[in-house]
């Protein structure tokens, strides 16, 4: 599954006004492959990665483009057996590249410069292909806790990558990416309730469907009702939970770390639009995004949070 995002439909980027400060994006150069991907299949972490200076612009591209490949596993194969074989593909590609024999890709190849130039810890790597292993399943969780450790494992990793990136080692800014890659994720699950159904899968905990009444059988069949918004508000409050976490790290983060925790902007958007729509996620709105998400960022950026 996407998981950690929704299918976005947004049109290209506006352009960016150029910046000397360290915290704004520059005048967009033209784009790496992996940029390009992310691009078209991430807009929203693609933008964020706009804030970072080169080379760690180009590391958070390589690292999301990563993402990309990876979480749309469960999507492109139409077997789990085949989904198997692509996840050990990625793994035995990780492998390489700590090895020193990166395959000839064009995710893998940029990846592997990231990982030499900024000593990006494998162990995240891995940990994300192994969590993408039970969307082959097609398992409910039982559990919002289940949930969330899910979203831990598929989306705070690529933030530790990018701090990593970024030159940032901090334990602030780590538990900070962890509550907001869970927040990222959980708010992604919640407006991905279509997407999933249209698949006959259903990501929201079953103690939360049962505990607010949702009609499973409603959900596969598109239709909105008040269980349902019951239970993505459950999910919507423990995102807004995990994002206020993070935000009350802001004052321990080092500015460094701020291009890898702008998405936290993005969030509270997609939480907010989530509320206007009350948590219908069949709701036009909730599919289509916040339109000035853009000026969000930069906002956040200019005023040193996130």
């Amino acid at each position: 599954m996407p998981g950690s995002t929704v299918p976005n439909p947004s049109s290209e980027p506006m352009p960016m006004p150029p910046s000397t400060d360290d915290t704004g994006p520059e005048t967009e150069p033209a784009l790496s492959a992996c940029g390009r991907l992310v691009r078209r299949h991430d807009h929203d972490r693609y933008l964020t990665c706009l804030f970072a200076k080169p080379p760690a612009r180009e590391a958070m591209f390589a690292i999301f483009a990563f993402n990309v490949e990876v979480a749309k596993t469960r999507e492109v194969v139409t077997q789990p057996m085949l989904g198997q074989i692509r996840l050990q593909w990625w793994r035995e590609s990780i492998e390489g590249i700590y090895e020193g024999r990166p395959r000839h890709h064009e995710v893998i190849l940029p990846l592997a410069e990231a990982v030499a130039r900024h000593d990006l810890t494998r162990g995240h790597f891995d940990r994300i292909i192994d969590a993408r292993e039970t969307d082959l399943l097609d398992e409910t969780p039982a559990t919002l806790a289940e949930l969330e450790d899910y979203c831990e494992a598929t989306a705070s990793p690529l933030l530790y990558l990018s701090l990593e990136a970024l030159g940032v080692r901090n334990g602030a800014a780590h538990d900070a990416a962890r509550h907001l890659g869970i927040a990222w994720a959980l708010a992604g699950i919640a407006r991905a309730v279509p997407f999933h159904a249209r698949q006959k899968r259903i990501l929201l905990p079953r103690e939360v469907t049962d505990s607010a009444g949702a009609d499973r059988r409603d959900i596969l069949e598109l239709r909105p009702h008040e269980g349902l918004s019951t239970a993505v508000l459950a999910l919507s409050q423990a995102a807004w939970g995990h994002l206020n976490a993070a935000r009350a790290l802001r004052a321990a983060v080092p500015a460094t770390a701020r291009p890898a925790l702008l998405s936290a902007a993005l969030v509270e958007s997609h939480l907010k639009i989530l509320a206007k729509a009350r948590q219908n996620p069949f709701d036009a709105r909730v599919q289509a995004g916040h339109p000035l998400r853009q000026a969000r960022l930069i906002l956040n950026a200019t005023l040193g949070r996130y």
